[in-house]
């Protein structure tokens, strides 16, 4: 299982580097504009004026820094246009309890609607207070009596968004819930169970049962589609059923991306026609992937979908052991649509998920 402050990007390709960071084909929004590094100081002669142009230009930059050391990163699972829950990775006010702030950024008409994206609304319910306490990988999220006044088709979301956005966090494996003080054994409105244990990610995410005839039968595995707002792409976990007796989640989690989202799904995605040629290779937490020339965005210029590699970066890392996926075609490296590089080094999952930029 993946999480955000235990990974990297580093990608290594023929003669320049194609970016997979928050920023770059995983962004949502434009690119952020980089930090200028430091200037020279510089003396004034007696007598000389000061240049009010560079002046107002290097606080501006000196803006620029402070803003950057007084925001991190964080992902917030918010809702879409579509019902999705999906993280959405924001520039928040770099707080000491970084855990506490993200979830109070879930709450609606709370902080977080100034910086919404268009067509995501928040997922707890008005004037929700909370308190987050982290111990032994156990966070405890103690909410006010406001939580309770959430509407029904919205359990599973809250339930999703609060456990995926609070084990991002390198020091939490699972969650517990309470109201007032008091341990929540189901959800207060559905009546959820919620296990004693406490919530990990196991609870999946967006989960898909079509299809399924017996759960019991079945292990769940995450993955990423493709979606659109506006002219935005982003990308959407959803947790599929799988048979119990896939000895291979690699290769499951490939199926089930060259399977699709179904017809009826908003969601995408850009393994029409796709097949492994070679069962999946796992080394030193690499997955090398062999596949048929369908994975060609392009054919004519034989270049590989980008949202096609992202999806499958974002999906296999979610495995445990998995850091990075080498994808190729027919046996040879393989050309990315964005940049037309070819890719010679494993990508790794990047460090911000839908990244958005202000």
């Amino acid at each position: 299982m993946a999480k955000k402050a235990k990974v990297s990007i580093a990608v290594t390709v023929l003669a320049s580097s194609v970016y997979l960071s928050g920023c770059g084909l995983l962004s949502f929004g434009d690119d952020k504009e980089k930090i200028d590094p430091p200037q020279d100081l510089s003396y004034l002669k007696e007598g000389e004026k000061v240049d009010t142009a560079k002046k107002e230009d290097s606080d501006k930059k000196v803006s620029k820094e402070e803003a950057g050391a007084e925001t991190v990163m964080t992902e917030l699972y918010l809702i879409d246009k579509n019902g999705y829950v999906v993280s959405q990775s924001i520039p928040l006010p770099n707080q000491e309890s970084v855990a506490k702030q993200a979830v109070e950024y879930l709450v609606k008409n709370g902080p977080v609607e100034n910086i919404l994206p268009n067509g995501f609304r928040a997922v707890l319910p008005a004037d929700t207070q909370v308190t987050v306490d982290i111990k032994d990988g156990k966070a405890i999220a103690d909410f006010s009596p406001e939580f309770n006044n959430y509407q029904p088709e919205d359990e599973q979301k809250i339930l999703q968004s609060v456990t995926w956005t609070l084990t991002q966090f390198d020091s939490v494996e699972k969650v517990e819930l309470r109201v007032n003080g008091y341990p929540l054994t189901e959800m207060p409105v559905n009546g959820t169970p919620i296990d004693e244990n406490g919530l990990t990610r196991k609870v999946g995410i967006n989960v898909d049962t079509s299809g399924v005839v017996d759960p019991t039968s079945t292990k769940p595995l995450t993955v990423y589609y493709v979606s659109q707002s506006d002219d935005k792409t982003y990308y959407v976990p959803v947790t599929k059923r799988v048979s119990s007796k896939s000895a291979d989640e690699v290769k499951a989690v490939v199926n089930e991306l060259i399977e699709g989202p179904g017809y009826s799904s908003s969601l995408a995605s850009d393994f029409t026609g796709a097949k492994l040629l070679d069962d999946p290779k796992l080394e030193d937490g690499t997955v090398t992937l062999n596949f048929n020339e369908a994975v060609y965005g392009s054919l004519e210029e034989k270049m590989v979908s980008e949202h096609m590699l992202n999806s499958l970066v974002l999906s296999l890392t979610e495995q445990k052991g998995i850091k990075g996926v080498s994808v190729l075609v027919n046996g040879e490296a393989t050309t990315v649509s964005k940049d037309g590089e070819t890719v010679t080094e494993p990508v790794t999952r990047p460090e911000n998920v839908n990244a958005i930029s202000f």
